[in-house]
C-alpha cells in the first residue's frame, strides 16, 4: 500500500467537514485549474495569520467545567492531573504521528501542562489557542515543503536505494531539528510519488496530480478559523473526563442533532469541495432539490441568495461548512443557488435556481427489510432481514405532533408486519456496524419481540448515587413472536448491546456473530449558552446485572468477525474509559430453551463452518490483514514494492479463486500488473489489497452473492426451528408464560 501523505491529528477531521461530503438540510471567480489563489508565493509569513479566541469561548469553557463537575456520573476534580491529561490528549489529537511539532516546540509548550486547569477555570482557552497555533503554522510549512519538491525535485528522486519509511510514528520522539523533519517528509512525499510511478504515470503527470493535491490541502488549511480551534479544544477538555463525554459548539451541535433524528430542514443535497468549488454529490430521494428537478449532481454552486430577492453572495472559496450554513433553513422558506451545470465549463454558463426548503428525511440510515431465500436441508426457508444502521428518533418532530417523525422503532415494526405477510420463517435483526443512538429507542425496540418485562437497568451517580432503575416494555403486543437472531459485530455499540443483551437473557433468539464494542455507560445532552455538552450521566446494565463495559455482548455462536484484525476497536482500547462491573439482576424468564439447544446448534454450525469456502476465506482474510497491520515500514525501493504487492496480489488472487473454485463458481483469470485498468491499478496502489483481475464486462455480468454471515445465520434459525419444534411443540407463536 502506497501510504499517502495525510493531515494528521485534528487537521484530518477538519479537512472532513471542509473538503468531505456533507448533506444539506439545512465576488470573483477562480480558475479551475488553480485551486490556490495565492499568487502562488508559498512564504509562511504571507500565509500564516495567528487564529484569536472571542470573550465567548472563554465563556463558554467556564460553563463546560461547571457542567462536567455537577452532572458526570464520576466525580470530576479540575485539577493538574486534569490539566496533563487534557495537554497530552491535545497533543496527541492534533499530531499524534509526531509529523508537525519540534522538540523545541514541545519544551516551550510544556509550560502548560499542569496550567491548562487554572486557565480553564479563570475563562480563558488561551492556551488551547496558542499550542494549536503554534501546530497550525507547523501544518502550513509542512505542506509548502510538499508543493515544493514535487513541484521540483519529483525527476531526481532515485527509487533504486533501500530507503524505508516508519508506518505508525505514535512512539517516535519529535523532530529535533527543522532538517530531521524534512528528512521524514522527504521519504512521505518520496513514497506518494512511487505509489503513481508505480501505475505508470510520468515524472510530468506525478508532478501535476500530487502539486494539485497538495495545494488544495493547503487552500482548505488556510480556511482555518477560530471556531476550528474552539471545538478542538474544548472537545479535548471535555473527553478528558471519558472518552464519550464530548463538546459541541452550536455548528456541531446542529449536525449531532441532524443525525440522530435522521432529519433536518434544507433542500436535501449532499454536497462535497471540488477544488473551490461545492459541487453537488447526490441529491436526496424525496428532498425538494430532487422534486424541483432543477437542480442536477455535479452541478457547482457559486453563489447563494436568501429568499426570492435577497442578493446573490459569491461562494466560489468557502469552506463547505459555511456553505452548508447559508443553505440550510427553515422549512417553507427559500433560498436561490447561482449554479454551474455539470456539462458546463465556465461561469459563463451559470444559471439561478431557486429551491423551496422542506424536511427532509435521512433514508440511508433508516430501517430496511428483505426476504433472503435459503434452501437448507431438504426445505426451503424464506429468511426475513432487517437491518438497522442506527438507533434514531426525531425528538423535536415528535414534540410539534407530526404524525411521520422518524423513529427506528416504528420503522421496524412497519417491516416486521410487511415480513409476516410475507410469511417468514424467523427474522434476523441486523446490527452489524450499529454504533448505538436513542437509549429509549433499543428499549422500546427490544417490546417488539416480548410481551412485557425489564429491558435495561440505568445506575446514576451524582444526588442519585448508587440508584440503579429498570426500565422495560409495558406493552403486551408483540409485532413478531417467531425465531429470531441478532447479528452483531465489534462495531455494534450502545443501544445495540442493550437490544442484543435483552434478547440474549431473556433467550428470546440467538445472538450471532462478533464480540461487541463494549461501551456501557449513558450520554445525555445538555444545552449550554453556546453549543452542548454531551455528558456520561450513568451506567446501562443487562437485566442479569452485568455491564457491557468494556467486554461486549459475547454471542451465543461466534463468527469470524473482520474487525477481530483490529486490536484498537473497542471500549477496552479507549483511555479513560470507565471500568466493567455489576449490579443486582431483576427478574426474568427465558422465552425459549436457547441455553440448552446451544450446544447442538454450536456442533451442526462448526461442521458448516469448517467446510464453508466463505468462512474460510474470510479467516485467511482476517489473518492477511493481521499481518499486514503488524509490518513497521515500507520499503521506497521500486522493486522490492513490486515484488511485495506482486505477493500480495497473487495471494488475495489465489485465495478468491479457491474460494471460487469451492463454490463452484467461474474462476478469475490472472492478469499481469501491466495490463490492468488504470482504476484496477489505482486501487492496488492506494490499499495494497489486491482487485479481482477480471476484465469490466466480466465483472459486470458477475451476479451478486449472498452474504455468507446473513445465510448462515438462516440455517441456524433452521436447526433452532427443528430442534425447537421437537422440544416444545408448535414454534408460530410465544411460549405460554
Amino acid at each position: 500500500m502506497g501510504i499517502r501523505i495525510s493531515i494528521d491529528g485534528f487537521f484530518k477531521n477538519l479537512l472532513t467537514a471542509i473538503t468531505g461530503s456533507v448533506i444539506l438540510f439545512g465576488a470573483s471567480s477562480q480558475a479551475q485549474d488553480d485551486p490556490l489563489q495565492l499568487n502562488t508565493v508559498l512564504d509562511i509569513n504571507s500565509l500564516y495569520q495567528e487564529v484569536a479566541s472571542l470573550p465567548v469561548h472563554g465563556e463558554t469553557a467556564t460553563e463546560l467545567l461547571r457542567e462536567l463537575q455537577t452532572k458526570h456520573y464520576s466525580s470530576v476534580e479540575i485539577d493538574d492531573g486534569f490539566s496533563s491529561t487534557v495537554f497530552d490528549s491535545y497533543l496527541d489529537a492534533l499530531d499524534g504521528s509526531h509529523l508537525y511539532f519540534l522538540k523545541a516546540d514541545l519544551d516551550e509548550l510544556s509550560t502548560y501542562r499542569y496550567t491548562l486547569d487554572d486557565s480553564l477555570k479563570e475563562g480563558s482557552v488561551e492556551p488551547g489557542f496558542e499550542i494549536y497555533n503554534v501546530y497550525y503554522k507547523r501544518v502550513l510549512e509542512r505542506l509548502i515543503y510538499a508543493i515544493d519538491r514535487v513541484e521540483n525535485e519529483v525527476p531526481n528522486m532515485d527509487f533504486t536505494v533501500d530507503e524505508y519509511i516508519d508506518i505508525d510514528r505514535e512512539d517516535d520522539p519529535y523532530a529535533t531539528s527543522v532538517a530531521e523533519l524534512d528528512e521524514i517528509w522527504r521519504k512521505r512525499i518520496k513514497n506518494s510519488v512511487l505509489s503513481l510511478k508505480l501505475t505508470g504515470d510520468t515524472d510530468e503527470e506525478i508532478k501535476d496530480k500530487l502539486s494539485k493535491r497538495y495545494r488544495n490541502q493547503l487552500s482548505q488549511v488556510l480556511k482555518t478559523n477560530e471556531r476550528d480551534i474552539f471545538q478542538a479544544y474544548l472537545s479535548t477538555v471535555a473527553k478528558a473526563v471519558d472518552p464519550h463525554t464530548d463538546y459541541y459548539s452550536p455548528r456541531d451541535s446542529e449536525n449531532f442533532n441532524m443525525q440522530l433524528s435522521l432529519s433536518l430542514q434544507g433542500i436535501g443535497a449532499q454536497l462535497t469541495t471540488e477544488e473551490e468549488y461545492t459541487k453537488v454529490v447526490e441529491l436526496i430521494k424525496g428532498g425538494p432539490a430532487e422534486r424541483g428537478g432543477e437542480l442536477q449532481e455535479g452541478d457547482r454552486i457559486i453563489g447563494i441568495g436568501q429568499g426570492t430577492d435577497g442578493e446573490i453572495q459569491d461562494v466560489v472559496g468557502m469552506r463547505l461548512d459555511d456553505v452548508v450554513s447559508q443553505i440550510r433553513g427553515e422549512k417553507g422558506t427559500t433560498v436561490r443557488l447561482n449554479v454551474i451545470p455539470a456539462d458546463a465549463i465556465s461561469e459563463s454558463s451559470a444559471t439561478v435556481v431557486s429551491i423551496t426548503r422542506d424536511t427532509v428525511k435521512l433514508e440511508d440510515q433508516s430501517a430496511k427489510g428483505e426476504v433472503l431465500e435459503l434452501s437448507y436441508s431438504d426445505q426451503d426457508y424464506k429468511i426475513g432481514v432487517v437491518t438497522l444502521p442506527t438507533f434514531y428518533f426525531d425528538f423535536e418532530a415528535a414534540a410539534r405532533g407530526e404524525e411521520d417523525y422518524k423513529s427506528s422503532t416504528r420503522d421496524v415494526r412497519a417491516i416486521l408486519e410487511d415480513l409476516k405477510e410475507q410469511e417468514v420463517d424467523a427474522v434476523v435483526v441486523d446490527l452489524r456496524n450499529n454504533g448505538g443512538g436513542s437509549l429509549s429507542e433499543a428499549n422500546q425496540l427490544v417490546g417488539l419481540f416480548i410481551e412485557t418485562g425489564a429491558t435495561v437497568q440505568i445506575r446514576y451517580s451524582g444526588i442519585r448515587n448508587g440508584f440503579t432503575r429498570s426500565f422495560g416494555d409495558n406493552d403486551p403486543e408483540v409485532a413478531y413472536d417467531g425465531p429470531l437472531a441478532v447479528l452483531v459485530n465489534r462495531t455494534s455499540a450502545s443501544a445495540s448491546e442493550i437490544f442484543a443483551g435483552a434478547i440474549q437473557d431473556y433467550q428470546r433468539g440467538i445472538v450471532l456473530g462478533g464480540q461487541t464494542f463494549g461501551k456501557g455507560t449513558v450520554q445525555e445532552i445538555i444545552p449550554m449558552d453556546f453549543g452542548q455538552v454531551k455528558v456520561t450521566r450513568s451506567k446501562f446494565y443487562r437485566i442479569s446485572g452485568e455491564s457491557t463495559q468494556h467486554r461486549g455482548v459475547i454471542p451465543d455462536i461466534e463468527f469470524p468477525d473482520f474487525y477481530d484484525a483490529y486490536e484498537d476497536i473497542g471500549e477496552s482500547s479507549l483511555d479513560g474509559a470507565l471500568p466493567w462491573d455489576t449490579v443486582r439482576p431483576v427478574e426474568y424468564r427465558p422465552y425459549y430453551s436457547i441455553q440448552a439447544m446451544l450446544p447442538q446448534l454450536k456442533e451442526q454450525y462448526e461442521e458448516r463452518a469448517e467446510a464453508s469456502p466463505d468462512f474460510s476465506y474470510l479467516l485467511d482474510q482476517i489473518e492477511r490483514t493481521r499481518r499486514y497491520r503488524e509490518r513497521e515500514q515500507i520499503s521506497l525501493n521500486e522493486v522490492a514494492v513490486k515484488e511485495e504487492r506482486e505477493r500480495t496480489r497473487r495471494e488475495e488472487f489465489d485465495a478468491e479463486n479457491m474460494r471460487r473454485f469451492l463454490k463452484g463458481l467461474p474462476l478469475n483469470e490472472w492478469v499481469e500488473e501491466d495490463e490492468l485498468s488504470d482504476d484496477e491499478e489505482t486501487s492496488v496502489v492506494a490499499n495494497n489489497d489486491a482487485t479481482d483481475a477480471v476484465e469490466p464486462d466480466e465483472a459486470e455480468e458477475e451476479v451478486e452473492e449472498d452474504d455468507p454471515l446473513l445465510l448462515e445465520s438462516g440455517r441456524i434459525l433452521a436447526d433452532f426451528i427443528a430442534l425447537n419444534s421437537r422440544r416444545v411443540g408448535a414454534i408460530d407463536r410465544l411460549p405460554s408464560r
